[in-house]
């Protein structure tokens, strides 16, 4: 297969508050420094003067600089599904502005061949005051799609996104789900060569969210390149054959997605814990905030910490909750194998007479199962809060990673497990406020 996207050294400069080019101060040193003959003092050189060496740039506040990308090298070849993950503010949506010509890299250089399109942030180019028909129509010519294409995919649009019943109603008067429904659905049916989507998956509920997957595998099995940022890494998992772990602006590893999103979550030792984590700053979350989960542990039968579960044998997990919700939540947890395939479900409603209601403060959360079903394998958890709508409130994925273990009088030994699974088992929940 033929490279179709080719990234060398790539690295982008940003400048912080009033110091550096665009301001009045900034203009007045060139200014001056041509004045009195002296080299540009914003020009692309290090610090210590000497000609531009990308291996001698890094961070610096006192010139109020800051690199977001250094020295990114890569190559993509033609049909290939790759994945970009990394903290918060690593640099991976200005790698896709770049790759998108929203904006131009400081050094390097980027070779593109094919029709890019880009879901960078859904909704831009919506305009409130016109319908959602007249939207589609703008917000698809924005995005590179001609008149004729949008009119054959006008049906398909409008049935993907499920706001039928308002297409003649002004956004302004959508609720913010229908709003980046419809945004998603157009930019969805485009037909690029080259799709770069930046963590647009997480967008509206849960079931719309599953539908967005699904629309991604579709159109990465068409043979198109797609390149997916993403905090979701079931997502990446599952969409992507190779990914790139980028961290603190550089390329930290690149390959296999099992095993770069394995490395990158045991940047932190993670993947060594011992059944506790802190999660106040876990990057691979989305909600509303309005609770928060703060910290986990997996718990084995005599109720300390582990990282090992046996099958057939009691298992619980307690998380702690900061709430200040004022309607009722719903609890849920699902066991996620390494294939990305959630293999077990909970939710609070499996114990009856169970009801959150409103809670606020914090709470410890806690729900046991009795046998665990698990064959073995390599495991983590997803803690969910939703509220009584299903809007989601906080949830975490791939916290709690662990492995399952067979034991000796276990009647069925299994050492794979299936990757289409989706199971329930007994499990009780208990809620009780944290004291203080």
């Amino acid at each position: 297969m033929s490279v179709v996207i080719s990234v060398e050294q790539v690295s982008k400069l940003y400048r912080l508050g009033a110091i550096g080019a665009g301001t009045l101060r900034g203009d007045f040193e060139r200014w001056w420094a041509r004045m009195r003959g002296r080299p540009d003092p914003l020009a692309l050189v290090d610090h210590d003067g000497a000609s531009a060496g990308l291996s001698n740039w890094k961070f610096d506040i006192r010139n109020g600089e800051i690199w977001a990308l250094r020295d990114v090298s890569f190559e993509v070849k033609e049909g290939e599904v790759l994945g970009i993950i990394g903290r918060n503010g690593a640099g991976k949506s200005t790698l896709l502005k770049i790759l998108s010509q929203v904006t131009a890299p400081t050094a390097g250089c980027v070779k593109i061949r094919g029709r890019v399109a880009s879901l960078l942030e859904v909704g831009t180019g919506f305009h409130p005051e016109l319908t959602g028909r007249e939207n589609i129509y703008l917000n698809g010519a924005i995005l590179g799609m001609k008149r004729a294409e949008i009119d054959r995919k006008f049906d398909e649009i409008v049935d993907f996104s499920g706001v039928e019943q308002f297409i003649d109603t002004p956004v302004k008067r959508y609720s913010s789900g229908m709003y980046v429904r419809l945004a998603f659905a157009v930019a969805a049916h485009l037909e690029p060569e080259i799709l770069l989507v930046d963590e647009v998956l997480a967008v509206g509920d849960a079931a719309f969210q599953k539908k967005c997957l699904g629309k991604m595998s579709d159109v990465a099995r068409q043979g198109r390149t797609i390149l997916l940022v993403s905090h979701n890494m079931a997502a990446v998992r599952n969409l992507c054959a190779s990914s790139i772990w980028i961290d603190n602006g550089s390329v930290r590893r690149v390959g296999a997605t099992a095993e770069v999103v394995h490395a990158y979550l045991d940047r932190s030792g993670t993947m060594r814990f011992t059944g506790e984590m802190q999660l106040q700053d876990w990057p691979n979350r989305y909600g509303n905030g309005e609770a928060r989960i703060l910290s986990a542990r997996l718990l084995d039968e005599e109720g300390a910490p582990t990282n090992i579960v046996r099958r057939t044998r009691p298992m619980a997990v307690e998380f702690i909750v900061q709430s200040h919700c004022k309607h009722a939540l719903h609890l849920s947890a699902a066991v996620v194998a390494d294939s990305g395939v959630r293999v077990l479900h909970l939710s609070h409603h499996d114990t009856p007479g169970l009801v959150p209601g409103v809670i606020h403060g914090r709470y410890v959360i806690r729900f046991a199962v009795v046998a665990s079903p698990l064959c073995a394998g390599d495991y983590s958890l997803v803690l969910a809060i939703h509220s009584e709508h299903l809007t989601p409130v906080d949830v975490v994925t791939d916290v709690l990673p662990f492995a399952a273990e067979d034991v000796a009088d276990s009647p069925r030994p299994y050492k794979t497990i299936s990757e289409h699974a989706y199971c329930w088992t007994p499990n009780n929940w208990s809620i009780a406020p944290l004291a203080d």
